[in-house]
C-alpha cells in the first residue's frame, strides 16, 4: 500500500482543520475551496496522467498551476471570474503551506505571484416593478407549494437577500411583530438584521401559522422547504424563480425575455417595495 503523500496530508488539514477552525470560514466557502482541488486532481489525472495518490507538493509548482488555470479557461470554458476564484483558493492553500512548512517557502511565494486576471464588469439588469408583479402573480396560491413560492419570492425582493441566505433562514430568524425584521446570515457567517415591510411580515406570519411552525421545537427548522420537508437548495430556488418567470412570459408575451437569475431579483427600489408588497398581500390572501 502506497504511503500517503505530503500533499494529501496538508490538503486534508487545510480543508478539515485550518479553514473551519482557524479561519472560521463558512461551509459554502470551504465547499468552493474543496471544488477547486477536485478540479486540480482531475487536471493532474487527465493532463499529466498522475493519479491523486501520487501527487505530492514537489509537483505543485508555478508552471503547473498556470497550466491548470489555462486548462480551466480553454478546456472547461470557465469565465475569468471563476478562474480567479479558483486561483484565490490556491493562493490560500499555499499561504497556509508556507506557514506550516517553511522549507517550501520559496516555491510557495512563486505560486503566490500568479496574478488575477482583470474581468469585464457586466452591468446588472434589474427587473421592473411590472415584471416582478407579473412573476409574483404566477404561483398557484391555492396550493401550499404555490403559497410558499409567493412568500419566498416576496421575501427575496423585500430584503435583497442572497439565495444562500434564503436557504439558510430559520423560523427563529423572523420577527413579524412591529418593528418586523429578518436576520440574514451571509458570507463569512456575518449576520445582519434587515427591516421587513409590514405587508411582507404579514405574509410570513400567515405562512408560519399555516405550516404550524409556531411551536418552540420548530424554531430551528428551515423556513422554506421542499416537498420532502428538507431545506431548499440553490438549484431549487433558481428552478422556482425560472418556472414562474417562464409562466409569466407565456401569460405576457410582450414582456422582456432576457434570462432571469436570483441575483437580479435583488436590490429593489424602496418605493417599489412598498407598492409591490401591498399588491402581493392582495394576491396571497391565506385562508
Amino acid at each position: 500500500m502506497k504511503k500517503p503523500t505530503d500533499f494529501s496530508y496538508f490538503l486534508s488539514n487545510f480543508l478539515i482543520k485550518f479553514l473551519p477552525c482557524e479561519r472560521g470560514l463558512s461551509n459554502n466557502t470551504i465547499s468552493s475551496y474543496r471544488d477547486t482541488f477536485v478540479l486540480l486532481l482531475k487536471y493532474y489525472k487527465e493532463i499529466n496522467s498522475i493519479k491523486p495518490e501520487y501527487i505530492d507538493l514537489s509537483t505543485l509548482n508555478k508552471e503547473q498551476i498556470l497550466s491548470f488555470l489555462n486548462w480551466l479557461e480553454n478546456d472547461r470554458g470557465v469565465s475569468t471570474r471563476t478562474r480567479n476564484q479558483r486561483l484565490a483558493a490556491i493562493h490560500s492553500f499555499f499561504r497556509y503551506i508556507q506557514e506550516v512548512e517553511p522549507s517550501l517557502l520559496h516555491e510557495c511565494q512563486k505560486i503566490l505571484t500568479i496574478s488575477f486576471k482583470k474581468a469585464l464588469h457586466r452591468s446588472i439588469n434589474y427587473l421592473s416593478l411590472g415584471t416582478v408583479k407579473a412573476i409574483l402573480a404566477q404561483p398557484d396560491i391555492t396550493t401550499i407549494g404555490g403559497r410558499r413560492d409567493a412568500v419566498m419570492l416576496s421575501t427575496m425582493y423585500d430584503t435583497g437577500a442572497r439565495v444562500q441566505e434564503i436557504i439558510d433562514l430559520k423560523v427563529r430568524d423572523i420577527r413579524t411583530e412591529s418593528p418586523a425584521t429578518i436576520r440574514l446570515t451571509g458570507k463569512g457567517n456575518k449576520t445582519r438584521i434587515v427591516p421587513l415591510m409590514q405587508p411582507t411580515a404579514n405574509l410570513i406570519r400567515l405562512y408560519i401559522r399555516e405550516k404550524s411552525l409556531l411551536v418552540s421545537e420548530k424554531q430551528t427548522a428551515p423556513l422554506f422547504t421542499n416537498r420532502m420537508n428538507l431545506s431548499l437548495t440553490r438549484a431549487g430556488v433558481a428552478y422556482i424563480l425560472n418556472k414562474h418567470f417562464e409562466s409569466m412570459l407565456k401569460a405576457n408575451p410582450e414582456s422582456p425575455s432576457d434570462k432571469i437569475s436570483p441575483h437580479i431579483f435583488r436590490n429593489p427600489n424602496f418605493y417599489e417595495i412598498q407598492t409591490f408588497c401591498k399588491k402581493v398581500q392582495e394576491i396571497c390572501a391565506f385562508h
